[in-house]
């Protein structure tokens, strides 16, 4: 949370709103974690990599925000649970939970009949199977409280059919069947569930499989044709998890300057 960050969105309605986000101790994540928090949310950072949560809970402390950071494995029922109890025992309500976490940065790109096995069953673990263990254990919380927001990230790769990654395209195209379905079924709760699209990031998390020139490839084919920035995802996103977007679920948010149409 550094003085970089333009906060001119200002959210009421998310002041004092936990909102659980996995993967938040780096890239994307992180930068949801830190505009929550400037809108005065309380970021839960679900995180594998532990010392990289607890560094994002400090960058938020020290701005003088609150937040928890608590080591996650998405893949694990039972860490998922140990983290949501964590959470309600910590600030007793869960308001928003973002399935950001995903097994992509260093994955093999290969055609698929290459792909290493045990990548295939990684992502589908982590991607899929992580993004349904955490939505079924916040839902309670939010079923009583009867309100809540659910949002299931997916990939402009999707749309696009990228070649070469069909474990991480495969799993994050469930990510549209799930967010209908949740939301066929959580809209007596109040219960919004979306799927949000993100445009193609360069963030600080290492790429191997995706130098500089993929960005600008990415960036040329875009009807606004420039670089992504974490300003132009994050504050969709707090729109999305406001009380203002109350009406909208089961739908496609894409924030992706127009490189895909959906």
């Amino acid at each position: 949370m550094t003085d970089d960050i333009d906060v001119t969105a200002h959210y009421e309605s998310l002041k004092d709103r936990v909102v659980i986000i996995t993967g938040g101790g780096q890239g994307i994540g992180r930068g949801y974690a830190r505009h929550f928090a400037r809108q005065g949310a309380i970021p839960v950072i679900a995180e594998l990599n532990g010392e990289n949560g607890e560094n994002v809970k400090r960058e938020i402390e020290e701005a003088g925000g609150t937040a928890y950071a608590f080591e996650t494995d998405v893949g694990s029922m039972d860490s998922v649970s140990a983290m949501t109890e964590a959470t309600l025992s910590a600030t007793g309500r869960i308001d928003v939970l973002i399935n950001n976490a995903a097994v992509f940065s260093r994955i093999t790109m290969a055609p698929f009949w290459e792909l290493p096995l045990d990548e295939w069953d990684s992502a589908m673990r982590v991607n899929v199977t992580g993004s349904f263990y955490c939505a079924r254990a916040v839902v309670p919380a939010m079923q009583e409280a009867k309100w809540g927001r659910i949002v299931n990230v997916t990939s402009g790769t999707v749309a696009l059919g990228s070649a070469n990654y069909l474990h991480y395209i495969t799993s994050k195209s469930a990510m549209l069947g799930m967010t209908r379905s949740m939301a066929r079924e959580l809209g007596p709760w109040n219960v919004t569930v979306n799927t949000f699209w993100p445009g193609i990031i360069k963030t600080e998390v290492p790429r191997p499989s995706a130098p500089d020139a993929v960005f600008e490839m990415f960036r040329d084919q875009q009807c606004l044709p420039r670089l992504t920035t974490i300003e132009d995802l994050a504050k969709p996103m707090l729109f999305l998890c406001s009380e203002e977007a109350k009406y909208m679920t089961g739908q496609i948010f894409e924030p992706d300057g127009g490189l895909s149409f959906n």
